[in-house]
């Protein structure tokens, strides 16, 4: 076995915990290739590679236009609550599969709802549902977190929040904003953010990821966030990144995301490295693993051998990442202690990595 596929393999046995992970990019594309045939949809569906430049990564230029287009094709899929049913619980054993412990999925209503016209509250109780049978039958612990998007109409994005609300330590942990910071500022969702905040929900916003560091500051100081998806230009500004610092926000680091979509062009100049070198609170996530066709034992590689985090760099990373979940205080430590005993205190490839030294 080649030295990298031994170190795949090893991390793969690694307990993980992913904080940012999109349920729309996280479905098999052999289940959409099923939905894809059976509704006649309007995209390649002959087999799985006609269907896969749709759905997936594959030559797209690096930008997030030709990424998010992805998502408007993924709408599509959602035809009965079945499916959704079927969606929600798959992307869940996938992640089990790939070793992770703690995950927290978030969703949109307004994707899952679009097309076929279901009521938002309606879909948010079968996300719910599948959670629930999904962690019955595997090993693996579940929050979801319900994402507003930038551009819909305030009123929308109110109504999608009170779902949320209304749902908090009933499956739900937390709310998201996502979408084009340049064209769509944060402050109209301060007043929402703000009650989220009173009603107990943690709060994660999408944020110096395709724009500046300034949009890290907005939502830490306007939309009271605790973590912050993506982030890696916060390295810009040294003011906002002490300010991260300071407030000990964690942020939501996807390598391979961060690549495909031109945030970074190359990955071995990926602000990882800086980020955990200037004590931000650095954490690995997949963002899409469908879409990106990568898993967070892939992530973990990355970091090991192109990036050349040390062992205990991604030691401390997950261990960051349990002090960061969304969950009461004293279930967040359970997660903290139940991760300090299951992830070995030395490097469990057991020298076979050259990049294993702290």
């Amino acid at each position: 076995m080649a030295k990298s596929e031994q170190t795949v393999a090893d991390l793969k046995t690694l307990p993980k915990i992913d904080l940012h992970r999109h349920l729309e990019g996280s479905l098999r594309i052999e289940t959409l290739l099923e939905i894809a045939q059976e509704y006649n949809l309007k995209v390649p569906h002959k087999d799985l590679e006609a269907l896969r430049p749709f759905v997936q990564v594959t030559n797209d230029p690096a930008n997030h236009e030709a990424f998010l287009a992805k998502f408007e094709v993924l709408r599509h899929f959602y035809r009965t609550p079945e499916l959704i049913h079927r969606l929600v619980y798959e992307a869940i054993a996938d992640a089990a599969e790939d070793n992770i412990k703690y995950l927290e999925l978030r969703f949109s209503p307004q994707a899952l709802t679009r097309v076929r016209g279901f009521s938002m509250a309606d879909a948010a109780d079968w996300v719910i549902a599948s959670v629930a049978q999904a962690e019955a039958d595997f090993d693996i612990q579940v929050g979801l977190i319900v994402t507003l998007v930038r551009h819909d109409p305030i009123q929308q994005a109110r109504h999608v929040a009170e779902i949320a609300f209304e749902r908090f330590g009933k499956g739900i942990v937390g709310l998201d904003l996502a979408g084009d910071e340049v064209k769509f500022p944060s402050r109209p969702f301060t007043p929402l953010f703000k009650e989220a905040k009173q009603v107990g929900l943690g709060i994660t916003i999408h944020a110096g990821e395709w724009a500046s560091a300034f949009g890290v500051r907005e939502a830490v100081q306007d939309l009271f966030a605790d973590r912050i998806g993506h982030g890696v230009r916060t390295l810009e500004n040294s003011e906002i990144l002490r300010l991260a610092r300071d407030r000990q926000i964690a942020f939501e680091v996807c390598l391979t995301s961060n690549l495909q979509t031109g945030v970074v062009h190359q990955m071995n100049h990926h602000p990882l490295v800086d980020m955990l070198d200037l004590g931000l609170n650095a954490t690995l996530n997949t963002d899409d693993p469908s879409i990106s066709n990568c898993t967070l034992t892939d992530e973990y590689e990355i970091a090991l051998n192109k990036l050349k985090i040390s062992y205990a760099a991604l030691r401390n990373s997950i261990m960051t990442s349990a002090k960061a979940a969304f969950l009461p205080s004293t279930e967040r430590q359970v997660l903290v202690q139940k991760f300090e005993s299951l992830l070995p205190e030395s490097d469990p490839m057991n020298g076979r990595s050259p990049l294993s030294i702290s």
